[in-house]
């Protein structure tokens, strides 16, 4: 009980009457939303707590729940739920705690008047004469499993039926049969005393067989409870009456039954020496045919080594299994029951996959050597499929115990993973750290060969980084396509990490089979925190790769300007050529990025720069129909090169109406392209579109009659006329371009 305050606005009686009575309140309260409802209603507590006792499931939970509310606000919040709100909401259970008060122990000292004060003075009424009734009412109202059984003992007066049986008890106490039949009467086989005890109880503790088979006779029930939670099996038993004990079980006498200690009868029987009883039960428990958490189970699940012993020693199978087909060694090991666990071993338990998974989960030192020890029959493939779970559960100390046994430390699992590249996948440090205190070798690989620094800079890890560099990893270790650690960091956009592998030696400018540098990774990928760490570690900004391509012209792929500005202001060459002899600008272009291409434009780009195919980037731009940069490219060259040729011998018309690009068409007609120029082929543009079969783009140029018009009459390589590629055509397209040409030149009408 706690402690009450001494000063004089301190007076925890009613949190003390709450508490101490917990068990009767949570038991008798039947409407508590109503009650709820009434608290809230009134500030007792706030209008969120509702919820909060909503989400409980059972009327028990609800009920405790909202005490625990009460208590929490303090002593104001517990005298108002007494009165007024007991009172109007449960009346039966108000009159109950009056009485309760009417007799409070005197151990309450100054604050028993602060109580009488707010249940008896401020309420009026007198103490109702029928208290003992209502009380009784009471007890009805409750749950058969939750009823107290102290509500009587608080009455205002005794029951009679207490006084009845006084005769009752005493003659079942003594064992006089002849007595007890004759004072019996009309009684109430099942009645209590003040202690809530039975004759039966009275009869067990006392060993009286007969007497007992007279009460079952009578009809006296096994199970009632005294206030200590005993049945009369834990009377027996606790006194050792094997006679009395075994009449109870062939009566249906429940051997699991606890009392308020959490002690079943054979505990009681064990604790008192009382070895022919703890036989008893063990046979009437080999009886049940159900499967069942036994005697050993709670043993188990309690860390009752004792017991343990004993029940085993007079003939519990070690290996008793419950509904969940787990033995007792399951249940000892999950808890980490130490002394129970190797008392079960002992006694030769089996050890079984999920019991070694239980005990090496636990990384308990002491439990994992415990089954290492008495498990001579643990196979090394279960104990090596242990040790990467506890890698996998970054379970350190396991990890060592279970090395220390002599495994492998490198030895490999089903993915080909040793545990160190497993732990580095992970990103657990510390049993990275273990495994190369144990040994582990920092050159082992996975089936693609990357080492565990690749695996630690793939997930970001840091630590373990740092440490399996600090335990002698080189940090230019080649991995899957010869990339180093620092290409993996680049790629995953990583400048801390970068900045670590870098101090731990890493080569800025490493290059891969491909020769691509961590820029080129980083300036491809768009990971411009990263280009920039890199360019601060003296990156070199133009490095070529197998292809030679600059970190620009991956930049320029993804058409990704901030890093193009990066690398231009760290003297980048704007014109540097790849193998085809393309530019940075050749590939913006192509991809039509406008912003790239308008930046390259602005830093010296040559917009005119022809490839291994003499393509311009306008070339690329106009076959792909990118009009604004196309639109980018003339005003730079102010139209100048509208009609450059590639080795094709076509401008830039000739693609943009051989890929039917109306818009593109008119935009080139308009800034003064050749309308009449002649490739390879001796196509003009129009016969590009005639074959196309683009009815628009060919009506443009068609009807084109700014500058040069068209020349409807020019034969190509193979002597056809615009007119005759279009009605060699199959589509109805091509027939239409071949109508519009026939009306164009006269030949219809």
């Amino acid at each position: 009980m706690p402690m009450r305050g001494t000063g004089i606005f301190t007076n925890p009686y009613a949190i003390e009457v709450l508490q101490s009575k917990k068990k009767e309140l949570v038991a008798g309260i039947i409407n508590t939303d109503h009650l709820v409802d009434w608290l809230v209603e009134n500030h007792i507590i706030s209008s969120d707590k509702r919820i909060a006792v909503l989400n409980y499931r059972t009327r028990e939970e609800k009920n405790s729940r909202v005490l625990d509310m009460l208590v929490s606000c303090g002593e104001r919040a517990c005298r108002l739920f007494f009165y007024p709100c007991l009172k109007y909401v449960e009346p039966a259970l108000y009159d109950y705690i009056r009485s309760y008060v009417s007799n409070v122990s005197s151990c309450f000292g100054d604050a028993k008047r602060q109580l009488v004060g707010y249940l008896l003075e401020r309420d009026k009424d007198e103490i109702p004469r029928n208290t003992p009734k209502k009380a009784e009412e009471f007890t009805q109202n409750m749950t058969p499993k939750k009823k107290p059984r102290q509500v009587l003992k608080t009455a205002a007066r005794p029951q009679p039926a207490h006084v009845e049986l006084t005769k009752l008890y005493q003659a079942a106490a003594l064992g006089d049969l002849s007595s007890l039949d004759r004072a019996f009467g009309d009684s109430n086989v099942n009645g209590t005393n003040t202690n809530n005890e039975t004759l039966l109880h009275i009869a067990a503790a006392q060993g009286h067989v007969t007497i007992i088979e007279y009460l079952l006779n009578k009809g006296a029930k096994i199970e009632v409870r005294d206030n200590k939670g005993q049945s009369p099996l834990h009377r027996a038993a606790e006194k050792g009456h094997t006679g009395a004990a075994k009449m109870l079980l062939q009566a249906g006498a429940h051997i699991y039954a606890l009392d308020t200690e959490s002690r079943s009868p054979l505990h009681l029987a064990a604790q008192n020496n009382h070895f022919p009883i703890v036989k008893l039960m063990l046979k009437e428990e080999a009886r049940n045919d159900k499967r069942m958490k036994s005697f050993l189970h709670m043993a188990a699940l309690r860390d009752e080594s004792k017991l343990a012993q004993i029940v085993l020693k007079y003939g519990a199978p070690v290996d008793t299994k419950d509904e969940k087909n787990r033995t007792p060694l399951f249940h000892a090991t999950s808890q980490g029951h130490l002394n129970t666990v190797k008392v079960l071993l002992e006694a030769g338990a089996k050890v079984d996959v999920d019991l070694i998974d239980a005990a090496f989960n636990s990384d308990n030192q002491s439990l994992i050597r415990l089954f290492l020890e008495h498990g001579s029959g643990i196979s090394p493939t279960v104990i090596v499929n242990a040790l990467f779970k506890a890698v996998q559960k970054n379970l350190h100390r396991t990890v060592g115990i279970l090395i220390d046994q002599g495994i492998d430390v490198n030895t490999r699992n089903g993915m080909q993973y040793t545990p160190l590249l497993l732990a580095a996948e992970l990103g657990h440090a510390e049993s990275v750290k273990v495994l190369i205190n144990k040994g582990a070798r920092l050159d082992e690989r996975t089936p693609n060969m990357n080492s565990a620094l690749h695996l630690a800079v793939q997930i970001g890890s840091l630590s373990v980084a740092k440490l399996l560099m600090d335990m002698g990893m080189d940090a230019n270790i080649i991995g899957s396509g010869d990339q180093t650690p620092l290409h993996i960091a680049s790629f995953h956009n990583q400048p801390p990490m970068i900045d670590t592998l870098i101090r731990g030696g890493s080569k800025v400018n490493a290059r891969n089979k491909e020769a691509v540098t961590p820029l080129h990774i980083a300036s491809q990928r768009g990971n411009q925190d990263t280009a920039e760490c890199l360019i601060q570690n003296k990156a070199d900004v133009n490095a070529k790769d197998r292809y030679m391509r600059t970190p620009l012209h991956m930049a320029a792929i993804v058409g990704n300007a901030s890093i193009a500005e990066l690398l231009l202001n760290n003297q980048v060459d704007p014109n540097a050529v790849n193998k085809e002899k393309k530019t940075p600008l050749h590939l913006a272009a192509n991809e039509g990025h406008l912003d790239f291409v308008s930046l390259m434009l602005t830093r010296k780009a040559r917009f005119a720069i022809k490839d291994m195919d003499g393509n311009t980037p306008m070339h690329y731009a106009a076959s792909k129909s990118h009009n604004k940069v196309v639109k980018a490219l003339l005003l730079a060259g102010k139209n100048k090169n509208i009609d450059d040729k590639n080795v094709w011998r076509k401008t830039p018309l000739h693609l943009a109406a051989e890929h039917s690009h109306e818009d593109l068409v008119e935009l080139l007609l308009i800034s003064g392209a050749a309308t009449n120029a002649l490739d390879n082929a001796k196509d003009t543009p129009l016969h590009c579109a005639c074959k196309s079969g683009n009815f628009k783009t060919a009506q443009i140029l068609i009807n084109w009659s700014e500058g040069g018009k068209p020349k409807f009459h020019s034969t190509n390589s193979l002597r056809k006329t615009p007119l005759q590629v279009a009605e060699s055509g199959d589509t109805d397209s091509h027939q239409q371009i071949a109508a519009l040409l026939r009306k164009k030149m006269m030949l219809t009408k």
